[in-house]
């Protein structure tokens, strides 16, 4: 095990008197909107309101923030019996997980599209890129508070790859002397490889909704193998990594899904609208 010495980058951004704004924040905002621009932009040029996806946003983000919040505290209950009830509300203690907040905003997006007499399988391939785009740049909240990071790098992983990244982000990766994998910079390159496979998969003008089930299907693929190397993930009876289990879930869901409606008449508008 690496044993080194380092200087964390302060995870603070901007303090005025009481009030504390972290990097970690203003990282997630910058993701929101780049991702809200890119939807509006493809939006727009399918034929949508400009100000769908704002709308859509005003409910989806607070939805999304209770329901990772509500998934974290479900699969880690034990830490919260003999807490205050308020502790469970305590967001900024830390403690959300993406899948909590993917499951608000989709069933959220549902709801939102029948409401605005609009397709959600429409809203949801226009929003699958900038929903991965927003991931891979959150990610880099996580480096600037040394959080969701994997385990001791050894000898032979850090002359191998880890020796060869820049050093702001070896670094950061050093805790208590002790250098850990950076698994938020694994997991935001794979979102980075999703995000331009589904713009390449946009442009081959695919059946309407595979956008997003591939989305659902590469994105759990990276999530699997990378789960496996983080120390901090949630756990089913204390045996299964939650996040693995779904992603599982998700892999297979999304691949049924694909070669049910492709079987279904119904379904045959390609991404840009038009009929097969």
């Amino acid at each position: 095990m690496l044993v080194l010495l380092n200087t964390p980058l302060n995870p603070i951004f901007l303090e005025l008197g009481p009030i504390t704004i972290y990097w970690y924040a203003i990282i997630i905002v910058t993701g929101v909107i780049i991702g809200l621009w890119l939807a509006t932009k493809e939006g727009t040029r399918l034929g949508l309101p400009k100000e769908l996806f704002s709308d859509l946003l005003l409910w989806a983000l607070p939805i999304a923030i209770i329901s990772a919040r509500l998934y974290y505290v479900l699969f880690e209950w034990d830490r919260f019996v003999g807490r205050p009830w308020w502790s469970i509300f305590a967001i900024w203690e830390g403690g959300i997980a993406i899948h909590g907040a993917l499951i608000g905003s989709v069933v959220t997006a549902y709801v939102f599209a029948n409401r605005r007499n609009i397709p959600f399988w429409k809203i949801a391939d226009i929003a699958a890129p900038s929903i991965i785009i927003g991931q891979a740049i959150g990610r880099w909240g996580n480096f600037m508070n040394q959080e969701a990071h994997g385990g001791p790098v050894s000898d032979v992983a850090y002359e191998n790859f880890i020796r060869f990244l820049p050093d702001f982000i070896e670094n950061q990766m050093v805790i208590d002397g002790v250098l850990y994998h950076p698994t938020f910079l694994y997991e935001s390159i794979w979102n980075l490889l999703v995000f331009a496979g589904l713009l390449w998969l946009r442009k081959r003008n695919p059946l309407r909704g595979e956008v997003f089930i591939n989305y659902v299907i590469w994105y759990s693929v990276g999530r699997f193998f990378i789960e496996g190397l983080r120390t901090d993930s949630l756990y089913i009876f204390d045996l299964l990594r939650t996040a693995q289990l779904m992603s599982i879930i998700l892999i297979i869901s999304g691949l049924v899904l694909i070669v049910y409606r492709r079987k279904d008449d119904r379904v045959n508008v390609r991404y840009n609208g038009k009929k097969v």
